[in-house]
């Protein structure tokens, strides 16, 4: 008997390996926590306060990479560290602080894993030493690839003695930085010995492994092996689903993959105006497909490469410019594991989280079946079988205007170009609002009854106990109010006199806060450029209307604290308005050559330096407003007499004299810079 256990044990094992990759049956939902250059929206501390925001709906967060890279401002694409983890999205402590929040709130941190290629600090092959538990951990010319940038470093290598390996890259190359050659034991030493640091030490549930096509997918097997990770999806990134499978396969179904071709669908369907398009199994992608393959494909409609980045990028962006809300409709009602744009989620919050939570009711898995239930140019529609009920959603242009049999069906959402439909046998009650938060003066929410049972009602509570069936009652249909405050809404289906399923909402109603619309001044200083005559404002963001490239002409000048500076006036029309900017010199064809690195998210009158220092061929731009304008928020006393010539310090302090230091001081009642 102890032989035979041991031979069940070893087996099992055996096949938690091979089973690594994703999960089967998998009804979470993902988020991609940033976008391109998103260095506020997804700095560490940002979104850590939206832990309790995604609680609930997103079931893992995809977030930044977040070793030091080698640009001081970075999306971490150019990797230089493996075990610093101090980067442009925040600091260790914070990053780890971020993760525990998260894994308390049941949301997994998923590690953007960036191997295919690494920098140097010190030349072409002096890559950093790290020591990390006692071991030191360094990258060698041996472990770059032979003919890396096409032959450059082999260049370089004969140059300065090096060596480099003598294995060829397995894949494409990465312009700029040494490819590594993955079949280099020192390279996968340090790899594994990274990976085990993401997962056991600081904390993250899986991995996203970037730019797979660079180097041999039995690597990423082999990787996730040694990690026993539990989620790995990897971008490879094509359009042909049968490559992307025939990846999958050469990981040994190891990880998961992106779904680029079902994303190309809805983007064509979108573009062309053609919903019949996702009927289309050719073009539809790895969760169309009937076999195991569904199980690994994480779709998506919008990434951090294909959004809309502006033409001052240098790259060419392929986004979807219209439908957002039905592509993501489509995406969330499918099998397969949907990733959320974050962009997308940040425009659409509310609307994004109510489709989830039909997702989650109907209890739709990445190996759910569906089948096609109407197609035509106007509009598409599925079933999708979960394990709660069946979902059917619509998408196109008229996707209201298509009749599905009340009999059959019960209508749970809709807007514009999309809705859904829950079968009625899934007999369970719904609630249109998602949990969040809300600024109104009352929320109104409306219960719905789905059942095949005509006269089934509902029971619910405010308090967070749980209905009975002497609880309120309500037909189907009716809208409740519930008032400003914090409110737990339980809901129960009443069918036949019984209780049965009970879903429950989390809102926090509070008053909405008035905005005047307020006019900014952004001032831009180029004495370090040379740039005399003019600077061009691109901007966009926000309600700005988007110019275009390269923005407006800016000739305006005024002189603060010593210097010239170009300025233009912006009016923001609500509290969480913002614009974006992009400085350049040139006209359209040329101002790429002479532009600065983007502007994020200004919301307040500021003074910018741009700075004759470039990072990725743009210059590095300064907000020196705190220096020019003193520090926001300070408040000064308007009784100070204007007779009172002492200085304060900002905590309350006199000074004897003048200020010996730099700082900001107050004097007559004036905030006063001493430079």
């Amino acid at each position: 008997m102890k032989r035979i256990l041991t031979s069940l044990c070893a087996l099992f094992v055996c096949l938690n390996i091979i089973a690594q990759g994703w999960p089967a049956g998998y009804g979470g939902v993902m988020l991609q926590g940033f976008y391109w250059d998103s260095f506020d929206d997804s700095q560490w501390n940002v979104l850590e306060k939206k832990a309790n925001d995604f609680s609930g709906y997103f079931d893992l967060v995809w977030v930044p990479q977040s070793g030091k890279a080698a640009a001081t401002k970075s999306m971490g694409y150019d990797p230089l560290y493996y075990f610093n983890q101090n980067s442009s999205f925040g600091t260790e402590a914070e990053l780890r602080s971020m993760i525990t929040t998260f894994k308390n709130k049941q949301i997994g941190t998923i590690a953007d894993v960036v191997i295919n290629h690494h920098g140097t600090n010190n030349g072409w092959f002096g890559f950093p030493a790290e020591v990390y538990k006692g071991v030191t951990y360094q990258n060698l010319s041996t472990d770059v690839c032979a003919d890396d940038d096409g032959g450059k470093a082999a260049t370089e290598a004969r140059k300065t003695g090096a060596q480099l390996s003598q294995n060829n890259d397995e894949g494409e190359g990465w312009g700029g930085m040494r490819d590594l050659d993955h079949k280099s034991g020192n390279v996968q030493k340090i790899v594994k010995a990274y990976e085990n640091f993401l997962l056991n030490d600081l904390g993250y549930a899986g991995f996203r492994y970037d730019m797979v096509k660079g180097f041999g997918a039995s690597h990423v097997g082999d990787y996730n092996t040694a990690a026993n990770v539990k989620y790995s999806v990897g971008e490879f990134w094509d359009g042909n689903a049968n490559t992307v499978k025939a990846w999958i396969d050469a990981t040994g179904k190891r990880s998961a993959a992106f779904d680029f071709a079902f994303r190309y669908a809805v983007r064509d369907a979108i573009n062309q105006n053609d919903w019949r398009i996702l009927s289309d199994t050719r073009l539809t992608g790895l969760n169309v497909d009937n076999g195991s393959y569904k199980q690994y494909a994480v779709t998506f409609v919008e990434n951090h490469d294909v959004q809309d980045r502006g033409t001052t990028s240098g790259y060419s962006p392929d986004p979807i410019r219209k439908d957002t809300l039905a592509a993501n409709a489509y995406l969330l009602a499918m099998t397969g594991t949907p990733c959320v744009f974050y962009t997308h989620y940040l425009a659409y919050p509310k609307e994004i989280k109510a489709m989830i939570d039909a997702r989650k009711l109907a209890g739709v898995t990445n190996t759910s079946s569906y089948q096609v239930y109407r197609s035509s140019k106007d509009y598409y529609a599925n079933v999708v079988t979960g394990t709660n009920g069946k979902l059917l959603v619509v998408v196109g242009n008229n996707a209201n205007q298509l009749t599905v049999l009340t009999s059959r069906y019960t209508k749970l959402l809709s807007g514009y170009h999309y809705a859904y439909y829950l079968a009625n046998d899934a007999e369970s009650p719904w609630v249109d609002k998602a949990s969040g938060q809300y600024e109104v003066e009352n929320l109104k929410v409306k219960l719905t009854a789905v059942s095949t049972n005509a006269g089934a009602k509902l029971v619910y509570t405010t308090d967070g106990t749980e209905p009975t069936a002497s609880s309120a009652q309500v037909a189907s249909g009716t809208e409740i109010t519930l008032p400003e405050g914090e409110t737990t809404l339980k809901v129960a289906l009443l069918a036949g006199g019984v209780v049965g399923k009970v879903i429950t909402r989390s809102y926090k109603v509070t008053a909405p806060v008035p905005f005047t619309p307020e006019t900014i001044r952004v001032y831009v200083n180029t004495d370090q450029v040379n740039w005399n005559s003019y600077v061009n404002y691109h901007s966009w963001g926000g309600t700005h209307t988007a110019t275009s490239w390269p923005g407006d002409k800016v000739t305006s000048k005024t002189t603060a604290n010593g210097k010239t500076w170009f300025y233009k006036d912006y009016t923001l029309t609500k509290a969480d308005d913002y614009v974006n900017f992009v400085f350049s010199i040139g006209s359209a064809s040329n101002a790429s050559a002479n532009q600065t690195m983007d502007i994020e998210r200004v919301k307040k009158t500021s003074y910018f330096v741009i700075s004759s220092t470039k990072e990725n061929g743009k210059y590095v731009v300064n907000n020196v407003t705190n220096e020019v304008a003193g520090i926001e928020g300070v408040e000064v006393d308007a009784k100070q007499s204007k007779g009172d010539k002492y200085y304060y310090t900002l905590s309350g302090q006199r000074l004897t004299g003048k200020p010996s230091q730099r700082g900001v001081y107050i004097q007559a009642g004036k905030k006063i810079v001493v430079k």
